[in-house]
């Protein structure tokens, strides 16, 4: 039974990304045509027709979709641990010291390239 209900909003979803899309060029082309107008009224505007276009895009199937990655990943987040302040520190220290030594090290290549191209050109 909740199969056909996902296949019938499923067949109303084209409309639906019809429409969002629709109010997307409506949003670019009134903010051109209305560029003699304030830019807040053009940018309120925008901002209006872009939330309706999201607002209808949110109750399409991958909208929801959407939505429920969104809640599952904010779960997630809160569920991680993360390193204390001390452990940040020294992680930031050892990768500062390699970034450095690497950088010695290449520039100490590129100075001996340097060197021996400039003793084979002459």
């Amino acid at each position: 039974m909740k199969h056909n209900a996902e296949v019938q909003e499923s067949r109303h979803d084209g409309l639906k990304w019809a429409i969002v899309l629709t109010l997307v060029v409506v949003a670019v082309v009134g903010n051109s045509y209305f560029a003699d107008q304030a830019l807040l009224y053009r940018v309120l505007g925008v901002v209006a027709v872009s939330l309706l276009a999201a607002a209808l895009a949110l109750t399409t199937t991958k909208g929801r979709n959407l939505l429920e990655l969104a809640r599952s990943a904010r779960k997630e987040i809160q569920r991680v641990i993360w390193p204390t302040r001390q452990e940040t520190i020294q992680t930031t220290a050892i990768v500062l010291v390699a970034v450095l030594v690497v950088g010695l090290m290449l520039w100490l290549i590129d100075t001996f390239l340097g060197w021996s191209m400039s003793g084979l050109i002459g």
